[in-house]
Formats: structure tokens, sequence, C-alpha cells
């Protein structure tokens, strides 16, 4: 049961009636907690399966939520659904082009928080190693989830998220 993945031209689906701002449209679409927790768990942890982001979600997610934003992000347009061929009724989500696109807010929000909010030192750490890096650091990122989300390639274990997990895995080690 695939769905369609959206074209890089095409426009992100609206309900009829609402303001045509940007930043309105963006926080309804992305302005509840869970959505965006949804996609850095996506993005960040390589999760792609409703099992691995309930039982791997950090602020304990409940699964109703979950499922309502897997199908929520999947209406937007920001998330496909794919059958597994490892199992027939396991369903992988994967990233569009528009939600890998979202990797710079991603990364500044996280940097942002790290900066001027109490958080954990290893949970801010990718966000701050991607904003670090740069623009450079965060188009090989993009390359890298387009490869295995939209291309369907396996993570590579020497690429960008491997690298920001291993740096996770020290801090937490050490902390």
């Amino acid at each position: 049961m695939d769905t369609p993945q959206p074209e890089s031209a095409e426009r992100l689906p609206v309900p009829p009636g609402k303001s045509g701002c940007p930043i309105n449209l963006t926080v309804e679409l992305l302005g509840d907690r869970w959505s965006l927790i949804v996609l850095r768990d996506l993005m960040f942890g390589g999760h792609r399966h409703f099992r691995e982001l309930l039982t791997h979600s950090v602020e304990g997610i409940a699964s109703n939520i979950l499922a309502a934003r897997l199908a929520k992000l999947t209406a937007a347009g920001l998330l496909t659904r794919h059958d597994d061929p490892s199992h027939r009724q396991k369903i992988e989500y994967r990233l569009t082009e528009a939600a890998v696109q979202l990797v710079p807010v991603l990364t500044q929000l996280g940097a942002w928080g790290a900066r001027w909010l109490p958080t954990t030192p290893e949970l801010s750490l990718r966000a701050q190693l991607l904003a670090a890096g740069g623009p450079e650091l965060g188009e090989r990122f993009m390359a890298e989830l387009r490869a295995t989300h939209l291309e369907g390639h396996p993570l590579p274990t020497d690429g960008v998220l491997a690298e920001l997990t291993r740096a996770y895995e020290r801090a937490a080690a050490e902390g």
C-alpha cells in the first residue's frame, strides 16, 4: 500500500479557507509538539516503523497519538507509507522531499533550544553538531535521508547519521 511521493515542485495540500501566510500555514501543519517529534525520530533516530517510533520515544508518546500524527503527516505529504517486505502486516514510513527539507529548520530549533533552554547535553548534541557543521553537513545529511527514504537505500554505516549517533552514544556513556 505505497502512497504516492509528492514531486519537489508540488505544493503540500492545505485545507481551504486558510490564510496564505507561510508562517501561519507552517505552524498549523507542524505546530503541535508530536508532529515535530515524530519527524525528528524518523530523521535522527532512523526509526521507520510504528513499533520502533513508539518504543524509542524519549518523550513517551502514546500509541493513539503516534497513530494520529503518522496519519496527519502522511495526509499532509510529509510521509509516505510503504508495505514492508519483511513482514506483510508491517508498514514502513518514509520522509518525503518536503520533510527532508525540514532538516535545517529542526537543526536550528535544536541549536536554539540547546543555547537557551536547560536541555540534556547528549540529547541536544545532534542538532548542535549539525548546526556547527554548517550548510555543507546539513546538505550531506539531507542527501543521505533522500537516498534512504526516497530511493530506498539502506542507511550507510559511515554516513552523517552514523557519525551523529556515535557522538550521541559517546556523550551518553560519559554523562
